[in-house]
């Protein structure tokens, strides 16, 4: 059985759209009809960037972990598309590898501003324009955000956040908006692949599948979830 959603005549903003994830879940809003928005630190043309048709998007440059950038963004969002309808909150990155003792404070930073700042600030900015239309942010957290583990605390205590403060915009705005987050574990990028050549890649899931559970929250079909942590990493 195969899920069609429709998202015509409405408009979402994706941050991380350059990434694998992040350009996966633009397709497919593409795909389903919507105007779609997406924001990255690289440009469309840096071989960073992941997204294969940056042309089917609305693209804006922008350092999500800069207010004064994601002000700027989400304005021109609204500004140009008179609406802002969904929030994915894609940008996010992994490090790890060392104790916390280990650890130094740069890796520290870097994580919480990649990871959590950025879906502060672009929830902060945009759950108005949300809420105007009764729509619906979702953001990536991670399945290793439920626990403790080895080598990659700083990541886990990031992910842990952004997990939290979507319940907590969930809270506060019941009834007007809603707020989910996703759990993957490991995603089958070329990244990942590069860094894991000697995984089972089989048992690791496709961005696009990810992307159809993000369309699912943002859609009528989970009016009544919000809240959530949703796992997104089938037997990964």
């Amino acid at each position: 059985m195969s899920a069609e959603f429709d998202f015509d005549g409405e408009v979402a903003l994706i941050t991380g759209v350059g990434g694998a994830l992040g350009s996966a879940v633009a397709t497919a809003f593409d795909d389903a009809g919507a105007t779609v928005c997406g924001a990255d630190v690289v440009e469309p043309e840096s071989e960073d960037c992941q997204f294969e048709n940056p042309d089917r998007i609305d693209f804006h440059q922008g350092d999500f972990t800069d207010e004064d950038d994601v002000e700027r963004v989400v304005g021109e969002v609204v500004d140009e598309h008179g609406d802002l309808d969904y929030l994915c909150n894609v940008a996010g990155t992994w490090r790890g590898g060392d104790p916390i003792e280990e650890t130094d404070v740069d890796t520290f930073d870097f994580l919480m501003d990649v990871n959590l700042k950025t879906m502060f600030l672009a929830s902060k900015h945009a759950v108005p324009h949300v809420r105007d239309g009764d729509g619906a942010i979702v953001s990536v957290a991670s399945r290793s955000s439920l626990s403790g583990g080895e080598g990659d605390g700083i990541y886990r205590a990031s992910k842990a956040g952004v997990r939290l403060l979507t319940e907590s915009i969930a809270e506060e705005n019941t009834g007007e908006l809603r707020a989910n987050a996703i759990m993957p574990s490991v995603i089958d990028t070329p990244m990942n692949r590069e860094m894991m050549p000697d995984a089972d890649h089989d048992e690791w899931v496709d961005p696009a599948e990810i992307a159809d559970t993000v369309l699912a929250l943002c859609s009528d079909a989970t009016s009544v979830t919000s809240g959530a942590a949703v796992p997104v990493y089938g037997e990964a």
